[in-house]
């Protein structure tokens, strides 16, 4: 024990005495071991780059510098001094100083994606910035297929990939302007021909003005399918006063995320009889149609003033027949109507206003004259009773008053009654929906078939 002892004092005495002459000799010859640098904020790293103290006068002119130096993950397209001085000359700015704070903001946000991307992973199509387009939803940076480096088809990445402790910067040639609906259109190759008719129509402005907008952007096939079905070579061949509906059709005066898509009939700014046009969506296992014939191909392409949804087919502003085909809802009332020989009467430009019976009501009769459907019937019986729920005339619901009034069919009249529960019909046919706007008239749906 006592030589253990002995053995553990020796050994204690050489390790102090190591330590002893290395502290000497570092009084001598000093020589540090430098402790890793933590990595620096994108804050940081563009006040340490030259070519960005443009891009740092207008963070902090904006007050955003602050969360470029916190934790976080962030990607930062930086335009280069140039850049902004480019930014500057083209909107009629001396200095920054003249820019308003709020679009100062708005632009840079413009600038950030709140996440890291690296340039290997760039990828084609839409990627939301961090400049708000509406609640939840932000305005769309554009990455082109074939050139993902090429933001916005303008804005090219010249410096990729300098990381930063809460994220990377990609330094850019030119300063990125927040898009509106239509300069989406311009940015992306895919809609060359929309923005042809959109300028052949004079509707760029209006489009640019316009506020909260939801645009159905036909994709150049759509376009090229509609002239083919039309016999025509070119856009050149129509009119302006042929395209204006047309485009204000494919146009709702809401901005509608694919997310708040709903099913039923909505007002778009085309207009007929002084009112706006429907248009018919359906909700089909997650996909959405248009006027049952034009899909929803991409979706939430977000401008400051509204949203684009891409489509595959341009759609046409629709008759009463039009309407009453493109909903299977109302399946049985087009069998009837084609059995007696009515399509024609309101697919043409007579103006009518149509109580139409859903599929339901049709079964309901069918069942109660022990028939299977409108083929057991004859065009002379089934004509009185259509032409009952045809009424002469542009009526919405909103001029409907309590009364008779005569139909197509000179030996019927409706009862109507407009009550705060809603409207009835002859007692017991309940109006259950409203104001479907077509252009050579309005339809209104209804729980019942009308009996002379």
């Amino acid at each position: 024990m006592k030589a253990i002892k002995i053995s553990r004092l020796l050994v204690t005495m050489l390790v102090l005495g190591f330590v002893f002459m290395s502290c000497k000799d570092d009084d001598d010859n000093t020589t540090t071991v430098e402790q890793p640098q933590m990595e620096q904020t994108i804050a940081e790293k563009a006040i340490g780059t030259e070519n960005l103290s443009s891009l740092v006068a207008a963070l902090q002119a904006a007050d955003l510098v602050d969360p470029f130096t916190k934790s976080g993950n962030y990607t930062v397209f930086a335009p280069t001094n140039e850049a902004f001085a480019q930014f500057l000359t083209d909107n009629n700015f001396a200095s920054l100083s003249e820019v308003p704070k709020e679009v100062l903001a708005n632009v840079l946000l413009y600038h950030v994606v709140n996440s890291r991307v690296m340039s290997s992973d760039l990828s084609a199509g839409y990627s939301p910035s961090m400049l708000p387009a509406s609640e939840d939803n932000y305005v769309s940076l554009y990455f082109p297929e074939g050139n993902v480096t090429r933001i916005n088809g303008y804005s090219n990445v010249t410096t990729a990939d300098i990381e930063a402790s809460n994220g990377v910067i990609h330094i850019v040639d030119k300063v990125l302007t927040p898009p509106t609906v239509v300069d989406h259109a311009v940015m992306n190759s895919s809609f060359s021909s929309l923005v042809a008719a959109v300028t052949k129509a004079s509707l760029v402005d209006a489009l640019n003005d316009g506020e909260n907008l939801t645009v159905f952007a036909p994709v150049d096939a759509a376009f090229a399918s509609l002239l083919s079905d039309l016999g025509l070579s070119s856009l050149d061949d129509l009119t302006a006063e042929d395209l204006t509906p047309i485009l204000l059709y494919h146009v709702l005066g809401t901005s509608v995320p694919a997310a708040s898509v709903a099913e039923g009939y909505v007002p778009t700014l085309s207009m007929a009889n002084d009112n706006n046009l429907s248009l018919y969506i359906q909700l089909m296992d997650g996909n959405v149609m248009l006027n049952g014939q034009s899909n929803v191909v991409a979706t939430d392409v977000f401008g400051t003033n509204g949203v684009i949804h891409v489509i595959d087919k341009v759609i046409l502003p629709q008759t009463i027949a039009d309407f009453a085909v493109s909903n299977p809802a109302f399946s049985q009332l087009v069998a009837a109507l084609s059995q007696a020989n009515l399509v024609d009467a309101f697919n043409g430009s007579d103006v009518y206003t149509v109580f139409a019976p859903v599929d339901a009501a049709f079964d309901a009769l069918y069942s109660q004259l022990g028939i299977s459907g409108a083929t057991d019937l004859t065009a002379e019986d089934l004509t009185p009773i259509l032409t009952a729920h045809a009424v002469n005339g542009n009526v919405l619901s909103s001029t409907l008053t309590s009364g008779s009034v005569p139909t197509l069919n000179s030996n019927k009249s409706l009862d109507i009654a407009v009550a705060e529960s809603g409207v009835t019909i002859d007692g017991d046919i309940n109006v259950v929906a409203t104001d479907v706007q077509a252009t050579n008239g309005v339809i209104h749906v209804i729980d019942k078939v009308i009996v002379p």
